[in-house]
């Protein structure tokens, strides 16, 4: 956006979806850089990863026991057991490994390498474990009996061609896609990068959000409440929201109803943001000072100057006033929220959101959140707006395809929003939902 002071539209009546638009069509996603494997968790990948190696890059066994040739166990049983010659140990990791040849066998731990001439694996339990007696439980560990790497086993069952043995390649093969680029890097990707010998990866990083709340009648968890002072709540939910969607989050104290105070600490927190979200002080109040800190800082003559911030009226409840930009010398985006905390968390999930995903890269499927059609189950019709597209809090049932309003339709009612995992929505042209009726739901879980 060019740089100008900023201005409010609240002459037009915006809808939810040219909201949004404005606000995905102004966020790009953050430069790519190299990270470490750990610091890379919850990252978008942006390249394909090939596998360099086969994995498992060699045969090896899947239990604690014997490996053998197929040809000498043929037959075997309790009765009748396999007699052998044990001529070694094989440990996980072991490099030189001995030749298993006719009527002999090596003691195999998990994970080590099948040796030459051995063809399968008869599991310990299978075997007297050299002891001479009955079936063994388990292996006399090589520490404290380095003698059980020698002697003779008897094995009790016979066993098939590559029985016990996972191949080489048979997780992937090398050349194989491991990983395509726009994949969410989670315990289970970090995991195979670092089974194929990836140290780093390039990926686009987690947004860093900065949540700030306004308001002087607000009073930190913890702290004692004066009369006329309410806890801060937005602040914690919102940051709570943005870690939940991927990002970075840092939390700012609420900031008083004072212009110039908003203004220095907005100042000092973009050396810290990909992203800033503000919450209160965006309505026609007389201490609504969201809008005058930021007409200061957008069209002042100072550093953090530049960009341009739009105060709209949006045709939604809750959440109606709205305002967005960017701001300081980077243009930085800015979502200026409202501070009831149930519009403050809805206009989070529509539209902040979103603008984090979209820093993190992912594609444009995965930047809302999924919604679903159910069925309404409610004892009385629900009631709407005209020309307002309501959200209301619901609990959705997937078994029955149903959604139950959780609450009334305030939007103070946090407890409400503390019990509902989706949004119902009523579309602007619809100002009654009868029970029965089919309605589109956001699903906040």
């Amino acid at each position: 956006m060019s740089s100008s002071a900023p201005q409010d539209t609240g002459h037009r009546l915006w809808s939810v979806d040219e909201h949004l638009a404005d606000v995905l069509a102004t966020v790009r996603p953050l430069e790519p850089i190299e990270l470490q494997l750990l610091d890379a968790q919850g990252c978008v990948l942006v390249e394909d990863v090939t596998v360099p190696v086969a994995l498992p890059p060699f045969d090896n066994s899947s239990m604690d026991g014997y490996a053998v040739r197929t040809a000498d166990v043929q037959g075997a049983s309790e009765e009748f057991p396999a007699v052998l010659t044990v001529i070694g140990d094989v440990a996980a990791g072991s490099g030189e490994l001995p030749t298993v040849g006719p009527g002999e066998a090596a003691r195999i731990m998990t994970g080590a390498p099948l040796p030459p001439g051995a063809e399968a694996v008869v599991p310990v339990e299978w075997t007297d474990g050299g002891t001479g007696g009955g079936a063994a439980s388990g292996m006399t560990p090589a520490s404290s009996a380095p003698e059980g790497a020698g002697g003779e086993v008897r094995v009790h069952r016979s066993a098939e061609a590559r029985a016990h043995v996972r191949s080489r390649g048979s997780d992937v093969q090398a050349g194989d896609l491991a990983l395509a680029a726009g994949t969410v890097l989670g315990p289970p990707q970090i995991a195979l990068l670092a089974a194929i010998g990836r140290g780093t990866v390039r990926v686009r990083p987690r947004p860093r959000v900065v949540v700030l709340s306004t308001g002087s009648e607000l009073v930190q968890p913890g702290e004692a409440l004066a009369s006329g002072t309410i806890y801060d709540s937005n602040s914690f939910a919102l940051a709570a929201a943005a870690r939940d969607a991927g990002a970075i989050a840092y939390r700012v104290g609420a900031v008083a109803d004072d212009a110039d105070t908003l203004r220095a600490t907005i100042e000092d927190q973009l050396i810290r943001a990909d992203l800033l979200v503000t919450t209160g002080g965006v309505s026609v109040g007389a201490y609504d000072v969201v809008k005058e800190a930021l007409t200061s800082v957008a069209g002042g003559e100072d550093d953090i100057s530049g960009g341009t911030i739009d105060f709209r009226k949006l045709a939604m409840q809750p959440g109606k006033p709205q305002g967005f930009g960017t701001i300081g010398p980077d243009h930085t985006p800015l979502l200026a929220l409202p501070g009831n905390p149930v519009s403050s968390y809805v206009s989070f999930e529509l539209f902040v959101r979103p603008a984090i995903r979209a820093l993190m890269g992912l594609p444009e499927s995965e930047v809302c959140r999924p919604s679903v059609r159910a069925v309404l189950k409610a004892d009385k019709a629900l009631g709407s707006p005209a020309g307002r597209r309501q959200f209301l809090r619901g609990k959705y049932d997937a078994q029955s395809g149903t959604v139950s309003p959780v609450g009334g339709s305030g939007s103070h009612l946090i407890a409400a929003l503390a019990h509902a995992d989706s949004l119902m929505v009523v579309p602007e042209d619809v100002t009654s939902v009868e029970p029965g009726s089919e309605l589109e739901v956001v699903l906040l879980g």
